[in-house]
């Protein structure tokens, strides 16, 4: 039973580094403030939310897991709110997509 919260515990971080690191990877390649808020914005949510829960199942279920339990439930709600704020004000800025979109 250890190895398997041992192993799951890794399995967890890992998983949510990747995602924080392609979210990172996006807001370099991405050509404009529009796509890198949604990369960063959907992927780090992600990421966060494995390492929390890997944090949670290393720790083992109790009052300090509940604790832990309430840091991406914050994420959750804040995050998509400061996309949004951030979009809002580089669209009222001036700031325009460079993604041309096809019409048929």
């Amino acid at each position: 039973m250890e190895y398997l919260i041992h192993y799951s515990t890794i399995f967890f971080l890992f998983l949510g580094c990747f995602f924080i690191l392609s979210g990172s990877v996006g807001l370099i390649k991405l050509p404009d403030v529009f796509s890198r808020i949604h990369a960063a914005g959907l992927i780090d949510t992600l990421g966060t939310g494995f390492i929390i829960l890997s944090l949670i199942i290393h720790s083992g279920f109790s009052l300090l897991s509940l604790k832990l339990l309430l840091i991406p439930l914050f994420i959750l709600f804040t995050s998509p709110i400061s996309g949004h704020a951030i979009s809002l004000f580089a669209h009222e800025s001036g700031y325009k997509p460079k993604a041309k979109l096809k019409r048929k």
